[in-house]
């Protein structure tokens, strides 16, 4: 099976046959690092060749240059000897600590500084000469220096690398924090939007309905009183949205969110709009915090909303009780079927209503129940006024 070796980079190119050349027009002048030697003439071109061919694999097989690099360069002092040749195992040396697999690039410095002793206390011995120490230093210029200048370059390549991942997952972190944040706040904004309007819209809808189907002036006049005071309480609160969304001044005034205080006239506005409506209050509601007062009044409103769009004709009662740390809401309506107009729904707000509970770590429950007076549905939701402390587990 032919194996195909892989495409050198074009830098690599480069540095080849700027290494050939210049090693060719050292020898054309007749330059030469260790004239007398074995081998004379053009022997040193045979290393030459060899090491400039070696360093199109600097990047792609940086092991096997080093490998054969080395015997070139044993080769090469055999012979008259080439500054090119010496220059390029320097490169070969560097790319193998740059380029090589980790475990090379770390015992690469390693042994040739291991290398680098051994020949300076080598020669050292043999010579017994002063001068043995700068065959150690040579020793060390082309092996371990460059060695341990491409173990320090990767080494800032790897951090740098690793800084840029992690710049990059910090901000995919912060891209899902704000899509969960916008997310979150759109689901707020439909929560209040349908809370504050769906209620006088359904008013509109029921009274509109039944002035259409019943021919009689007064009724069609209370219709549309009802449905003129609707309108302009609901284009109120649609106007109190529009501030709360809107960028407003630094002088512009907060506006108030709804409060329990305002419970009495929220019936009062049921009872208009044709609801046979009591509340009742128990225990103190003074100083309850304010996400628990908003999503208590929501509740009652949205309930009162569905009474008024779905119950059959009957009481409707609205309790209210904080017991310790927690306060209980309770809507009950007659359930059952119904003679008059009836508003379409959505199911949205009994989503609204259980999602405004669970953003409290509270609960909520919907749906039919029995009762002395007959068949109801019950709304009833339990809201904390403190959030539990969270488990060991979760803080880990």
């Amino acid at each position: 099976m032919h194996l195909a070796l892989p495409r050198p980079h074009r830098d690599d190119v480069r540095i080849a046959v700027g290494g050939l050349l210049g090693g060719l027009v050292l020898w054309g002048l007749g330059l030469a690092m260790n004239p007398g030697r074995v081998l004379d003439g053009a022997w040193l071109l045979v290393p030459l060749v060899a090491m400039s061919g070696l360093e199109l694999l600097r990047r792609t097989r940086p092991r096997t240059a080093v490998l054969l690099g080395t015997v070139a360069l044993i080769a090469d002092q055999f012979t008259r000897g080439s500054l090119a040749t010496v220059l390029m195992f320097t490169d070969l040396m560097y790319a193998g600590a740059l380029y090589g697999p980790p475990a090379m690039a770390r015992r690469l410095p390693v042994v040739t500084g291991l290398l680098t002793v051994g020949a300076t206390l080598g020669f050292l011995a043999w010579w017994r000469q002063p001068e043995a120490v700068l065959v150690g230093v040579a020793t060390g210029l082309v092996s371990f220096g460059p060695a341990a200048t491409g173990l320090l370059v990767r080494g800032h390549r790897d951090r740098a690398a690793a800084e840029r991942l992690r710049a990059e997952q910090t901000a995919l972190l912060a891209e899902v924090d704000r899509a969960q944040a916008v997310t979150a706040e759109r689901a707020r904004m439909a929560r209040e939007l349908h809370d504050m309007v769906a209620n006088h819209l359904s008013a509109i809808a029921i009274h509109s309905t039944a002035a259409l189907s019943i021919d009689d002036a007064a009724t069609t006049r209370g219709a549309l009183e009802t449905i003129r005071e609707n309108s302009v309480d609901g284009l109120a609160e649609m106007r109190r949205l529009i501030g709360i969304l809107r960028d407003a001044g630094g002088d512009a005034e907060p506006v108030a969110a709804p409060t329990l205080d305002g419970l009495s006239a929220l019936v009062d506005q049921a009872r208009a709009n044709g609801l046979d409506a009591e509340s009742a209050v128990t225990g103190s509601v003074d100083g309850l915090p304010a996400p628990v007062e908003l999503a208590a009044y929501r509740i009652v409103q949205e309930s009162l909303t569905n009474a008024l769009k779905h119950a059959s004709p009957g009481p409707v009662t609205v309790e209210v009780d904080r017991t310790g740390e927690q306060v209980e809401v309770r809507v009950t309506s007659p359930f059952g079927d119904r003679d008059g107009p009836r508003a379409p729904g959505s199911g949205a707000g009994l989503v609204g209503m259980r999602e405004r509970a669970a953003l409290l770590d509270g609960s909520f429950s919907a749906g039919p129940e029995d009762s002395p007076a007959g068949p109801v549905w019950r709304v009833r939701a339990v809201l904390p006024l403190t959030r539990p402390a969270p488990l060991e587990g979760d803080l880990a």
